[in-house]
């Protein structure tokens, strides 16, 4: 039997994404969040926060990477994704290209969204809005977003983190999260392309904490299985 061919991950990587990259993840509508205050956990160099912030979205980031300068995370930034197109170009028959065209282009998006991350990080207001933290402790009041969402790193990371710390990573979202509002993860698998082993245990477990726990249709096919995000509303 032919071995699964799978995307290889040492560690947490950088993650720099753009604005229309989260409304495919998590099927945002501007129309919905204008006025709103909105929380990317783990957003690395994404430029989602500064995207958002210019069309009246409230947006924060908060993620461990925020401690180091500007220079330093441009600098570890290109070397992620450099490191991500090799990786990519040898699994291009792996993935679907109907949204990034291709492994060039997907590379030209990440700097793209780097350099837009970076001009905000080192901007007079960027130190209001990028708060450097880890999951499952951040550095939030409760109930202080209306929208919670955390893209590539919960699930994904199944063989790194174990079923405590995504329950206390969870739980630590739906703190911040104010009531009535959401909680958003993105994809509901691991590197292995499998969905999380855990993940009926963990729908289980905030549904009978009064949540409501839905797997909703996302609209970004690249990753195999990608195709869905866990919402739950608080």
């Amino acid at each position: 039997m032919e071995q699964k061919r799978v995307y290889e991950q040492t560690g947490v990587a950088m993650t720099s994404r753009s604005y229309v990259e989260y409304e495919k993840m998590f099927m945002l509508q501007k129309v919905d969040l204008v006025g709103k205050r909105v929380l990317d956990v783990a957003g690395g160099a994404s430029s989602f926060t500064s995207e958002a912030r210019q069309l009246g979205i409230y947006a924060e980031a908060v993620d461990p990477l925020y401690e180091k300068s500007p220079r330093a995370i441009s600098e570890h930034g290109m070397q992620e994704i450099e490191l991500v197109a090799m990786k990519m170009a040898k699994l291009v028959d792996v993935y679907d290209w109907t949204f990034y065209g291709s492994v060039q282009q997907h590379r030209a998006g990440r700097i793209q969204a780097l350099q837009r991350f970076i001009e905000d990080f080192s901007s007079m207001e960027g130190a209001a809005r990028y708060h450097m933290a880890a999951l499952p402790s951040l550095p939030f009041e409760s109930e202080s977003f209306d929208l919670v969402m955390c893209s590539h790193f919960l699930f994904l990371y199944e063989e790194q983190f174990d079923y405590a710390f995504h329950v206390g990573a969870v739980r630590e979202l739906l703190r911040v999260c104010k009531p009535g509002g959401e909680v958003r993860i993105y994809p509901l698998m691991s590197f292995r392309t499998e969905e999380y082993s855990r993940l009926p245990d963990l729908i289980n477990e905030f549904v009978l904490a009064g949540c409501t726990v839905q797997k909703r249709e996302a609209s970004l096919p690249f990753l195999p299985n990608s195709h869905q995000f866990l919402n739950i509303k608080k």
